[in-house]
């Protein structure tokens, strides 16, 4: 075991291409992305001693948290395919431990809402990278009128006695200031003024009068609310302009992150990968494309019960549909109404919520032939609002939450 404490990469790296090769992508991508440390930290004298370690995997305090009750089956899963490869040099104990990383931010303290100033960079920075020109089909002074007084603002040029005068000389006239002169602009300080005022930045970015081009908006909206969302906010579509979406900024709902992490751990949990990619198409598409939520959170009813009827070893003929499926499993589980007693305490409430969970696959196949993806639509045909979407991937999270947790009880006790 000492031959981990001193070198652990190549059994760390081994693990992780046969997580890879298993499929476990979640627990690959946590091992991969994590600060590793061994210490010693157990003896026990039985049998001439045996030393007892613990592999610390430091990861994102974010990550971290979101994982909930996850990280016991990551832990577990790093574990088990470590144990053959320590087995070879030592006989010592060791356990996997994922824990939090420790480090000092400098905003650290800054009230909580706000858009950190290591976020925002990282928003400029992708603009710049991407030489995303920030207005768009607009002049500069066009697009900063729409959210500053530039009439109020001073002059840097002693020409002009405001700042539309000296940015309309220089980037209109004389075009001598750079393209990414805004970012570095004491006046507008939008790295580090007020949060409001960034996030109404990112929106007149990808406006529909600024960027009339959809996909390369949505593009751009994807990725900034990468950086967005740790921090307690998002962009999301508040109407259509011409077909086109506009977006404002909203805070995030932790409750729905704390679902999604839930559904990752059910997924992880019957080692269904397909499920894992489903799930965060679905959490990305929330927003942007509510149809194909919906479609996909009929996917994952699918996915969550073929899962658990393979793991028990029932064979799905070709075509069956979400409905069926769903009896297939409730009745596998014995979840069906007939099988509460009447004696049991609340038993016509518990087969109420039996009927409902059953029909639950039916409403959702329902709600994806009419507003899901996947099926061609007339001119005049209007979409759901994103907060359908959530309704219609919240209610599949809570279904395969429950129908993987029966699942994995029964297990357990037979």
């Amino acid at each position: 075991m000492k031959r981990i404490a001193e070198k652990p990469e190549a059994y760390l790296a081994t693990a992780a291409r046969m997580l890879d090769a298993e499929n476990m992508t979640e627990a690959a991508s946590v091992l991969r992305s994590s600060k590793v440390s061994v210490e010693e930290t157990g003896y026990d004298n039985w049998d001439g001693g045996t030393r007892i370690w613990t592999i610390y995997l430091e990861i994102d305090p974010a990550d971290y948290a979101q994982l909930g009750s996850g990280r016991e089956v990551l832990q577990g899963q790093i574990k088990n395919r470590l144990d053959p490869i320590v087995a070879q040099f030592s006989g010592d104990w060791f356990n996997v431990t994922l824990t939090p990383r420790t480090s000092v931010e400098p905003d650290w303290r800054e009230q909580a809402g706000e858009v950190s100033m290591r976020a925002r960079r990282n928003i400029v920075d992708g603009l710049k990278l991407d030489e995303v020109h920030w207005c768009g089909r607009l002049n500069d002074v066009d697009f900063l009128g729409r959210i500053f007084d530039l009439e109020a603002l001073p002059s840097d040029d002693s020409r002009f006695k405001t700042a539309s005068g000296d940015i309309w000389q220089h980037r209109i006239n004389n075009f001598d200031w750079e393209d990414d002169w805004i970012y570095s602009d004491k006046r507008f300080d939008l790295l580090g003024g007020p949060t409001d005022t960034f996030l109404r930045f990112l929106c007149e970015i990808v406006h529909p009068v600024v960027r009339p081009d959809r996909n390369e908006a949505l593009k751009l909206v994807g990725e900034f609310n990468d950086q967005l969302r740790p921090e307690g906010w998002q962009l999301v579509e508040e109407e259509k302009i011409a077909g086109r979406p506009r977006f404002v900024p909203r805070s995030v709902k932790h409750s729905s992150a704390r679902s999604f992490s839930r559904a990752r751990t059910v997924a992880d949990a019957l080692n269904a990968s397909w499920m894992q990619k489903e799930i965060e198409r679905a959490e990305n598409a929330i927003e942007t494309d509510p149809a194909l939520a919906i479609g996909t959170a009929k996917e994952l009813l699918e996915s969550c019960c073929k899962s658990i009827l393979d793991r028990r070893d029932i064979t799905v003929p070709n075509g069956t549909d979400l409905p069926k499926l769903t009896k297939m499993v409730t009745t596998e589980l014995r979840l069906v109404p007939e099988g509460i007693s009447n004696e049991a305490k609340g038993a016509e409430t518990i087969r109420l919520i039996l009927r409902n969970l059953s029909a639950l696959s039916q409403y959702l196949a329902e709600l994806r032939g009419l507003y899901g993806s996947g099926h061609g639509r007339d001119g005049k045909h209007k979409g759901l609002e994103p907060r359908h979407a959530r309704l219609a991937v919240g209610a599949a999270v809570a279904f395969i939450d429950f129908m993987t947790s029966t699942h994995q009880k029964q297990s357990e006790t037979e």
